[in-house]
C-alpha cells in the first residue's frame, strides 16, 4: 500500500486546460466531474448540453461570451456581470475560491500557468489524487488536505 502511495505521489496532477470553464471554475475539481456515478465531463467537454448541467448555465450560454475571442468571461464588456458576482460570492463563502480571481489570473498569466498552479494547489498530498472543491477532501483516499 505504501509503495502505491509513493508511486502516485511521483506523478504530478495534470489538470486539462479544457476543464476550465468560461466563469473561471476548474471543472476538474468539481464533485460532478470527480464522481463516478452521474459523471459530468465538464463545461467545455459536454457533448450533450441538454442533459449536462451546463446546458442550463446562464454563463455558459451567455450571448456576450459567444462574442469573446478567449471564450472566458474576463473578456466580456460587462465583466463582472451580476451573475458572475453572485457566483463568485457563493464560492468565496462556501469553498474559499474566487472565480473572479481565477479569471484575472488567466487573463494576466495565461491559461497554461493557471492550470499548472491549480494542479499544485489541488493535488492530494496523501495519494496524489485530486481534492474536490465541494468536499474539501480527496475523494480517493478521503484525506482532508484541501485549499484552506
Amino acid at each position: 500500500m505504501l509503495n502505491n502511495r509513493v508511486k502516485s505521489m511521483e506523478k504530478e496532477l495534470k489538470i486539462d486546460k479544457n476543464l476550465i470553464a468560461p466563469c473561471g471554475m476548474n471543472c476538474g475539481l468539481c464533485l460532478g466531474y470527480l464522481r463516478e456515478k452521474n459523471h459530468c465531463p465538464g463545461c467545455n467537454l459536454a457533448n450533450n448540453l441538454e442533459q449536462a448541467f451546463c446546458g442550463k448555465c446562464v454563463i455558459k450560454n451567455c450571448q456576450n461570451l459567444a462574442k469573446t475571442k478567449s471564450k472566458f468571461c474576463y473578456e466580456c464588456e460587462k465583466f463582472p456581470c451580476l451573475r458572475m458576482r453572485q457566483l463568485d460570492k457563493r464560492y468565496r463563502t462556501r469553498y474559499n475560491t474566487s472565480f473572479l480571481e481565477n479569471l484575472n489570473q488567466i487573463k494576466t498569466n495565461g491559461l497554461e500557468k493557471f492550470v499548472a498552479e491549480q494542479s499544485k494547489i489541488w493535488q492530494c498530498k496523501t495519494c496524489g489524487g485530486t481534492i474536490c472543491i465541494h468536499r474539501n477532501y480527496c475523494l480517493q483516499c478521503k484525506a482532508k488536505e484541501g485549499k484552506k
